[in-house]
């Protein structure tokens, strides 16, 4: 039979992986290509590259697989879908006497074998696919695809009457619409294959920062058929590690990308037969680490059959220690006592969630401007997350927090970072975002690492020229009813000061944002460009995010009002002139 390749088996893996959130930065092919606005939109067609069938069982009745085939479309600038009518088309002459197929409901939403859920999906918004099987063809009509990755309704596939273990065979998929194009799909489909499913591990799930515990994972081969080695997948958030780093094992650190998530993937080959219907362990339980930066983080561990080798994905290094290795397990503990389950893939992952006692302190830093009346002038407001602990919100996705910033007094924005919203002086929505507000709500992304937080740039114009106005930036959750962030220990300078005109002789003069380590990859926030309708500045580029934002200019957390009394003379002292030369002076210092 043919194997199932380390690629392949990614690929199969894909539609439960990105279920939870946990897809590894692995490039597959098959991916969709992106269509230029002046050709047709290029849509591909997947699937997992085999599925295994149990036998065909006199008097049982058949064991059912569930194949699921998805459509991608283009995504992002590239894609924007496509509302017309589309066909699939399922050629099934190559697995004619080998296994019979039916749909399973065009809506039913039904687990398919790639972790999806038949159905519409594919359809995008449009009308779900209508599929019927006709002798050795079968056909979905729909219509609709919107841009991503979607499963059309899954095939049911059993092994015939009459046939014989190691029987193998093909389904190819095409498709075709006016005004589109389809990449075609060939799965194959084997009788007596593997199916390997991972044990749940009973892990301790409530840690303090060092604690360390093992993980002995163990798999059985469930299937009616031997698998020639696997693929074992390990994915860890960043808040946990696996200090062993073993030679036939291949790592990637991801890149944190826009929501800040980093995650290790390691990818193990463990080479062997893995028979039918026994249980292996690792011959060394893997160890794993709570960091001293760890908060809420997850463990994925998965199983599959290896195939062949392929060439590592570039992103990935091989480690340079022992050799990891899978060995039977013995005695009461080998609780696989026949081949009856299905040989479908949901059971070959798990997934555990750790807890661990610990805190983050967010720090928010402000900044000291000077200009005169009609001038416009760059404030770096935002905050830093000092640490010890990185946060993450990785299954429902919801931002960590918001940095609020009231606009001071004689000024107004005219340029503002493009993941800040205007609101009213209150808090309230606004609808009119392109005039200038008395306040912003800039919200973080699901993950705000150690050393890392937003660097803000807003620009403003001077108005006019009040002594030492003051606004206010504070690092809060992103309910305002409930503002407190449960893991910070320090709340006194989660609030920092924006300062306009201070004059010379202010308590500090300009200062940084709080440091803790920005690390290798931060780099300074761009300023806000200064050319909008009405003589003010727009198009200001979105402040660096969690994931890679190094602050360059700003001020201490504030830890009371400390606004400069000025004398009546001295005010009258401070000219247009001298507040110019003020803004230069701090303009350079703070840029330096």
């Amino acid at each position: 039979m043919t194997r199932l390749s380390p690629r392949n088996a990614l690929r199969r893996a894909a539609g439960l992986l990105a279920a939870a959130g946990l897809l590894a930065v692995v490039p597959l092919a098959g991916a969709a290509a992106p269509a230029r606005a002046d050709e047709p939109p290029v849509f591909t067609l997947g699937g997992p590259a085999e599925t295994g069938l149990q036998p065909y069982r006199a008097g049982g009745g058949p064991k059912p697989s569930r194949l699921g085939i998805t459509v991608t479309a283009p995504s992002g600038e590239e894609g924007t879908g496509f509302a017309g009518r589309f066909t699939l088309t399922f050629d099934l002459s190559g697995v004619a006497g080998v296994a019979d197929v039916a749909f399973d409901g065009a809506a039913s939403g039904a687990e398919t074998s790639d972790g999806g859920a038949s159905g519409a999906g594919a359809s995008g918004g449009g009308t779900a696919p209508d599929c019927e099987v006709t002798g050795a063809k079968a056909v979905c009509v729909g219509t609709g695809v919107r841009p991503g990755t979607h499963p059309v309704p899954a095939l049911v596939v059993t092994a015939a009457a009459g046939g014989e273990r190691g029987d193998s065979g093909t389904i190819t998929v095409t498709g075709e619409a006016e005004g589109a194009a389809f990449t075609p799909f060939t799965t194959r489909v084997t009788v007596g294959g593997p199916d390997l499913v991972m044990e749940e591990l009973p892990f301790r799930t409530e840690l303090v920062p060092g604690d360390r515990q093992q993980a002995p994972i163990t798999f059985a081969n469930r299937g009616a058929g031997d698998a020639e080695g696997v693929l074992l997948t390990l994915r860890y958030t960043r808040g946990l590690d696996i200090p062993q780093r073993y030679s036939n094992c291949r790592y990637s650190e991801d890149d944190p990308g826009p929501s800040g998530v980093g995650r290790t993937t390691a990818l193990c080959t463990v080479e062997g037969a893995f028979e039918a219907g026994e249980a292996y362990t690792l011959a060394t339980p893997l160890t794993i680490e709570a960091t001293e930066r760890a908060y809420r983080d997850t463990f994925l561990y998965r199983i599959e059959e290896a195939g062949p080798p392929r060439p590592a994905p570039a992103a990935f290094e091989r480690g340079d220690g022992a050799v990891l290795r899978a060995v039977p397990v013995t005695g009461p503990q080998n609780r696989v006592a026949g081949r009856t389950a299905d040989p479908t893939p949901h059971d070959n992952q798990r997934e555990a969630d750790f807890r661990t006692e610990n805190t983050a302190d967010f720090a928010a830093y402000g900044d000291r401007v000077s200009g005169a009346r009609g001038a416009t002038v760059t404030a770096d407001v935002g905050f830093r997350n000092v640490g010890p602990a990185w946060i993450g919100h990785l299954r429902s996705g919801e931002d960590v927090a918001v940095v609020d910033f009231t606009v001071p007094r004689g000024a107004s924005v005219v340029a503002k970072p493009d993941r800040c919203r205007a609101v009213t002086a209150a808090g309230e929505y606004r609808e009119d975002q392109r005039s200038p507000a008395p306040r912003y709500l800039c919200p973080t992304s699901p993950a705000v690492h150690e050393g890392k937080g937003l660097d803000l740039p807003f620009a403003l114009r001077i108005e006019e020229v009040l002594i030492g106005a003051e606004g206010e930036v504070t690092v809060r959750a992103p309910s305002a009813r409930n503002p407190a962030l449960p893991f910070d220990p320090a709340p006194a300078n989660n609030t920092a000061r924006l300062v306009l005109n201070a004059g010379d002789d202010g308590d500090g003069g300009p200062s940084t944002p709080p440091t803790s380590d920005p690390g290798p990859d931060a780099s300074p926030s761009g300023a806000p460009t200064t050319s909008a309708p009405g003589g003010g500045a727009a198009g200001a580029s979105g402040g660096s995010d969690s994931g890679t934002g190094s602050g360059h200019g700003g001020g201490l957390a504030s830890t009371g009002s400390d606004a400069l009394t000025v004398a009546g003379a001295a005010a009258v002292a401070l000219t247009a002139g001298l507040a110019l030369v003020a803004a230069a002076r701090r303009r350079t210092g703070r840029h330096s």
